[in-house]
């Protein structure tokens, strides 16, 4: 096999390991806000086990605990792709970039993303976008990278937890 083509495959499997989550984690965002019924789909889970565990509860309480649950849930889901993302340019750029960069840049990036997600629900029936939406999912990530940059700095401080190949920074 010649040298260039095995030079090309090792490159496009390190991009393909470095970039394939975030895009996955992305399809999914927008598959999940593509859904007319998700509304719907929250509370046929979250109702019954509500009722389950606590039997008195109210419709108005119900109705706010799946509005919260939905609002974590995007939190989370927006954690998970700044982390995504994280690493991806972690993995990408120069090892000399400055690990601050990179999660401003995770941050960026999914700030951007977030904004489209919300703009694509407005062509969507039955949703709306909204700059709330923007600012939890924005905040999920802010998040997500805070604890990871916390963990970091706890790890950096004790030399038997890897932290990754650049060692103490």
């Amino acid at each position: 096999m010649p040298c260039w083509f095995h030079d090309r495959m090792c490159r496009f499997w390190k991009l393909l390991s470095a970039w394939g989550p975030v895009l996955i984690c992305m399809g999914a965002i927008f598959l999940a806000s593509g859904d007319t019924q998700s509304k719907q789909h929250s509370s046929r889970l979250l109702e019954p086990f509500l009722r389950w565990i606590w039997p008195t509860v109210s419709q108005d309480q119900i109705v706010t605990a799946i509005l919260l649950a939905r609002k974590v849930a995007h939190m989370t889901e927006y954690g998970i792709l700044a982390l995504l993302y994280w690493r991806g340019f972690r993995l990408s750029l120069n090892p000399a970039t400055p690990v601050s960069g990179i999660y401003l840049r995770s941050l960026a990036v999914v700030v951007l993303y977030a904004a489209s997600d919300e703009y694509h629900q407005t062509f969507v029936p039955d949703r709306y976008g909204s700059v709330v939406d923007v600012l939890i999912d924005t905040t999920g990530a802010a998040i997500g990278l805070g604890l990871l940059l916390l963990w970091r700095n706890w790890a950096n401080r004790n030399p038997n937890i890897p932290v990754g190949s650049e060692g103490s920074e």
